[in-house]
């Protein structure tokens, strides 16, 4: 079993031993996110720590677009519920890039690419897309492509 998901079965345990409601939830739906994940396509298999940093990006981003909806329709207690979910779940992701390192990466990679337009932007995301996994949403990393090559 990968580490990560070792370290999150426990800290499972550990929430529901305090009775963090919130916690708890938040795990277990990760949790059921991997699994699902795990058994999903032909075989079963078990998930690299990698492959689990992808699913809680893309469960924390469920979270935060949830939120969101939530807060337009006026229901503010679901969105704080929902807001505070992402932080738990936060937790587990890579420390995050700052603007300047991203601006950093960016501009390396648009020199690697020998793009200048922004026709190319996408030979700039196949080459960064694997250099910021886990450690710079997908829109925050277009954009500042985007931006450099505009």
């Amino acid at each position: 079993m990968s580490e990560l998901k070792t370290r999150l079965q426990a800290d499972l345990t550990a929430a529901m031993k305090a009775r963090d409601a919130v916690r708890t939830r938040a795990l277990r739906m990760l949790l059921t996110a991997i699994s699902n994940e795990e058994v999903s396509g032909k075989s079963t298999r078990e998930l690299s720590d990698d492959e689990i940093i992808k699913v809680i990006t893309k469960e924390v981003k469920k979270r935060r677009e949830a939120a969101e909806a939530f807060e337009q329709g006026g229901r503010a207690d679901r969105a704080a519920d929902e807001r505070a979910e992402g932080e738990v779940l936060s937790e587990y992701l890579p420390e995050q890039l700052s603007d300047e390192e991203l601006a950093d990466l960016v501009r390396a990679a648009i020199a690697e690419a020998g793009v200048s337009d922004v026709k190319g932007m996408g030979a700039v995301m196949k080459l960064l897309t694997p250099r910021v996994a886990g450690r710079a949403e997908g829109r925050r990393v277009a954009d500042e492509v985007r931006r450099q090559l505009s």
